[in-house]
């Protein structure tokens, strides 16, 4: 197989990137006669903010557009091109940091979108993949740093996905892995919704939410059980809030919040379901599990005073624990003007 290709990326983000009738930028030449550049993937489409030529020796001149759709010379050429490219992108970013991040803030999501897709080369492409973390919240890193710095006995990569590296950093899921020095990767790209349902692993470690993971921090450690004061707190949430939350349980996630949000095995990401439910293709937000922190004083107190039916200033209390774990998640309220009214009535006593 015989083929010359010229390819470079723009340093600035074509304004179409996204665009879905967007046209390949990739040129194709049989012999140095130009055939055209539509109706033809030449790489795929996650690389499509490559440009430049490719010149093949081995396609005939007249060849039709309707052949090249499936034709094996290309299909090969394409193969290759994808590889190098790949391989190329990886060599770069480790040899200067600086001018790969630039890179990658234009053309990063585009990069990901190629491990949702079922041929792609994952692991090639999760080689070249970079990431904000706990551990370098300023400086991009790879999973293979990530790999090096696991803690002893750890056998997932932690990621948690949001809307920006800040608001992820002051986010209470990620308290606990941070006081017990367990780096999380922070995902802020809406690609990142989807490829981590997908891609499953890398080089033998799960990729793992910590929103769903509260119980991973359990492992090796002797756990004692909840006190009677704090297991009739719970039962008393859960009959308060009844079909408001799927379950009511302690965790040792948090470190210096009382409560956060988080879903079951097998559920839905919060951001995804927000997504869905804008664009209409789900009928309702599934209930969440809501996770206390045992150890902070507001539940200790609140535990230390709950009886089976709690009523007024103490349901208030524990709804507003509620809506402070979904205002903190981006989650919605679910009664506005009953929110604001406990808050009143609360910096009121304060006052």
């Amino acid at each position: 197989l015989e083929y010359t290709n010229l390819l470079y990326i723009p340093s600035i983000k074509p304004f179409d990137l996204f665009h879905p009738e967007r046209r390949q930028r990739v040129k194709l030449y049989v012999k140095r006669v130009f055939i055209t550049e539509e109706g033809i993937e030449l790489v795929p489409a996650y690389l499509r903010f490559l440009r430049g030529i490719i010149d093949s020796a081995d396609l005939p001149l007249n060849i039709s557009r309707e052949t090249l759709q499936k034709n094996a010379t290309l299909d090969r050429i394409r193969e290759s091109i994808t590889s190098r490219v790949l391989g190329e992108l990886n060599k770069r970013a480790e040899k200067d940091i600086a001018e790969y991040t630039k890179f990658w803030e234009n053309f990063g999501p585009v990069v990901k979108e190629g491990l949702c897709e079922a041929m792609a080369p994952r692991e090639k492409i999760l080689d070249a993949c970079r990431f904000y973390s706990t551990t370098s919240p300023d400086t991009l890193t790879s999973l293979d740093d990530y790999i090096a710095r696991m803690q002893e006995g750890q056998d997932a990569i932690y990621y948690l996905i949001g809307d920006s590296v800040k608001s992820l950093q002051a986010s209470p899921q990620i308290e606990g892995f941070v006081k017990r020095g367990i780096e999380v990767l922070l995902l802020t790209d809406h690609v990142d919704d989807f490829w981590v349902n997908t891609t499953h692993e890398y080089k033998g470690k799960k990729f793992r939410s910590v929103v769903k993971a509260g119980e991973d921090l359990k492992k090796g450690e002797t756990q004692p059980e909840p006190t009677a004061d704090i297991a009739r707190l719970i039962d008393a949430m859960k009959t308060l809030y009844g079909d408001e939350v799927k379950d009511v349980r302690t965790t040792d996630k948090l470190a210096e919040s009382p409560v956060c949000l988080a879903i079951g095995e097998g559920d839905m990401d919060m951001r995804m379901e927000r997504f869905l439910l804008e664009h209409r293709q789900l009928p309702k937000r599934q209930p969440k599990i809501l996770e206390i922190n045992p150890s902070h004083p507001v539940i200790s107190k609140l535990a230390a005073q709950i009886d089976a039916s709690p009523q007024g200033e103490t349901a208030d209390a524990l709804w507003l624990l509620l809506d402070q774990a979904r205002i903190a998640e981006g989650e919605p309220v679910s009664d506005l003007a009953a929110y604001a009214r406990r808050v009143t009535a609360l910096l009121g006593k304060a006052l």
